[in-house]
């Protein structure tokens, strides 16, 4: 695929569309700011759920927690508080499930998550925690009757010794109760219908939702994708070429393959799409709007 094709004439209906956005919890007060102006931003566009990121380890354990408890408070907005099995036990992790569930949080993103080391680096469990992703649903669902969402990997995640391991881990995840599955992002659509094909033929029939970042900074982009497993196409590289210093102009060319992509998907059959924001609202907020999308009051606080 060289790049995404002529969109067709027919104009969105965003009224049947469905959207999320993902946050990180801010490391200082600078960064809090910046996080509530992105809601601020985005809120209106009442999207179905906003998720929230939860760090290696537990490195943002705390911060993540009170991103989510001030959504809650002063937002109509339904949060999806990310969990992992990184470097804790069941019974901690178990306690932090309760007190979401007492805070009023009825939607998890259950994650393995990434070794404390880094990644690239073997993933260990904790020897008295939860497992595996599978794991980790399965206690969630034990505890409260939270809807789980979990990840999914078009280009097979990076530990994965192949696609086929990848569709028997996420049967079973549903198998323990997840009903939703959000990628990792992609810049090639071709890789997420192959994915989606796969998945539909192996029976497991849960909603797989595309997950979209849009490229604030390629260079930044193209090495998380590395990272990741996932491919830059020469296509896209080339939209950025030159771009490194002319911040305007690089800002433009993302909001335009940012659009392609997601009206390539649309045009495709897709009517939910997951945003990994990166806190900055933006251009995620003209995608939305590129997409149907209108804002509507929201109950927020300034």
């Amino acid at each position: 695929m060289n790049a995404f094709p002529i969109r067709s004439s027919r104009q969105p209906e965003g009224a049947s569309l469905g959207i999320s956005f993902e946050f990180f919890p801010p490391k200082n007060d600078t960064m809090a700011a910046n996080l509530w102006a992105s809601v601020q931003r985005l809120a209106p566009l009442s999207p179905r759920f906003v998720s929230v990121t939860y760090g290696a380890g537990g490195s943002t354990r705390e911060r993540t927690h009170q991103t989510v408890k001030r959504i809650l408070d002063e937002t109509d907005l339904a949060p999806a508080a990310h969990l992992t099995c990184v470097a804790a036990t069941k019974e901690e992790t178990d306690e932090i499930i309760r007190d979401y569930w007492k805070m009023g949080v009825r939607h998890i993103v259950a994650l393995r998550g990434d070794p404390v080391t880094g990644l690239g680096t073997k993933f260990e469990a904790h020897p008295q925690g939860y497992q595996s992703s599978a794991d980790l649903v399965a206690g969630i669902k034990r505890i409260g009757d939270f809807e789980v969402a979990v990840s999914a990997y078009p280009e097979k995640h990076p530990d994965s010794p192949s696609l086929e391991v990848e569709l028997e881990l996420l049967r079973r995840k549903v198998d323990a109760g997840a009903t939703r599955a959000i990628t990792q992002f992609f810049f090639d659509n071709d890789h997420y219908f192959r994915y989606l094909d796969r998945v539909r033929k192996a029976g497991i029939k849960i909603e797989i939702v595309p997950g979209i970042l849009p490229v604030q900074n390629f260079k930044q982009a193209a090495s998380f994708a590395a990272r990741c497993g996932t491919e830059v196409p020469a296509w896209l590289a080339s939209r950025f070429e030159g771009l490194e210093e002319d911040v305007d102009t690089r800002r433009l060319v993302a909001a335009a393959v940012a659009v392609e992509q997601v009206y390539d998907l649309l045009d495709r059959g897709v009517t939910e799409f997951h945003f990994y924001t990166m806190n900055k609202a933006d251009l995620v907020f003209a995608i939305c709007h590129m997409l149907g999308m209108r804002t509507k009051p929201n109950n927020l606080a300034a």
